[in-house]
């Protein structure tokens, strides 16, 4: 269901002269001998002479704090197998459980699926850099690491919202869930989702790669876009207005419906009249708001403003945070709390026999 997996299948060639089209801007190589990177002071003096087109560029990362680059490692690492594990497990169990064949962990098996892809876009390079004096990554690996951040975190913009009125379907008319949130509707809904964030990270991050850089030294542990801009020769009023135009379409309009959607959930949990149905509604949504506001708030602070305005060092942090705790508090958020996921982990297991479970939806 990613973007990438089904370009390079349905049309390999195609995948091939993409790529070359998008990294031909970064891929000619460093002078012999230089095994430094180029910072966003130098450039300036290359302003006017003809700009290098780099092979390789640097990370700078953590490296300012080397102290704690052994305790981020750990940090980092732990989090990142939680990750793999927490998600990996909710995946399968949604497969094999036929009980959680439910519009709602048919979405949640595609958060997982893009917390996977997210975390192992940009994490691995992070652990390896951590522990090397030269935190170095290839053109086209950058260039790759940008696109599938982009389309990850897109993506999941999207689908939060596609979440959130899947919740507002159950709790305010549940006798017709099943009937309004049908496989069909539940599947071109995901696809949706997808295709948006992939297109619009295609958009975003090809206008990127045309730009001239004129230093190699990337003041971030990643190649996140904004970082890589700070390299330009020249300030591009183009690409910060399609980068201002992405984000208002992938930020305020799912958060508008997502807080339409609470509005008349809301409004409907208050008119139940059982404690414990109030409870249970509440439960449901407070785990799918706590996760709201942590994506959202961190991904509206790194890019709703302009490149100008950003504080790296504040941003580094962010992307951090945004990178490695959110994927993995997801699976733990949404779905390991559940009674009915506790049950199918333990049938996985073998730790209790088959019957049958009543749950929420």
């Amino acid at each position: 269901m990613t973007c990438t997996k089904n370009v390079g299948i349905s049309a390999p060639s195609f995948h091939t002269q993409l790529l070359k089209n998008l990294f031909l801007p970064m891929i000619s190589g460093l002078n012999e001998g230089n095994t430094t990177g180029i910072n966003i002071d130098e450039r300036k003096k290359m302003q006017g002479e003809n700009f290098t087109i780099w092979s390789i560029f640097f990370l700078e990362g953590f490296s300012q704090y080397p102290r704690l680059e052994v305790v981020l490692f750990i940090f980092s690492l732990v989090m990142y197998l939680t990750t793999l594990l927490g998600n990996s497990t909710l995946i399968l169990i949604t497969i094999l459980d036929s009980r959680l064949k439910t519009p709602m962990y048919l979405f949640l098996g595609n958060l997982s699926f893009m917390d996977i892809c997210y975390t192992s876009a940009s994490i691995p390079t992070l652990l390896v850099n951590l522990l090397s004096s030269q935190k170095t990554i290839i053109s086209s690996g950058c260039a790759v690491q940008m696109y599938l951040s982009l389309a990850m975190g897109s993506t999941e913009c999207v689908l939060l919202a596609v979440m959130a009125y899947d919740r507002y379907v159950a709790i305010c008319n549940p006798l017709r869930y099943f009937i309004i949130m049908n496989k069909r509707v539940c599947a071109q809904m995901a696809a949706v989702s997808w295709m948006m964030g992939c297109l619009t990270a295609l958009l975003e991050t090809s206008f990127a790669l045309q730009i001239p850089l004129c230093g190699n030294l990337i003041d971030h542990f990643t190649c996140e876009i904004l970082a890589v801009l700070k390299l330009a020769c020249a300030s591009s009023v183009l690409m910060d207005m399609i980068m201002l135009m992405v984000s208002i379409l992938l930020l305020p309009i799912p958060m508008l419906l997502i807080c339409i959607s609470y509005i008349f959930i809301l409004s409907t949990i208050l008119r139940i009249s059982s404690a414990e149905g109030r409870n249970k509604a509440f439960s449901t949504c407070g785990a799918h708001l706590t996760v709201v506001i942590l994506y959202y708030g961190a991904a509206l602070s790194m890019y709703l403003k302009l490149s100008s305005s950003n504080s790296q060092k504040i941003d580094k942090i962010i992307s951090l945070l945004y990178g490695v705790l959110t994927p993995m508090l997801n699976p733990i958020i949404y779905s390991l709390r559940n009674k009915e996921v506790k049950d199918a982990m333990k049938k996985l297991l073998g730790k209790i026999p088959l019957h049958q479970t009543h749950g929420c939806l």
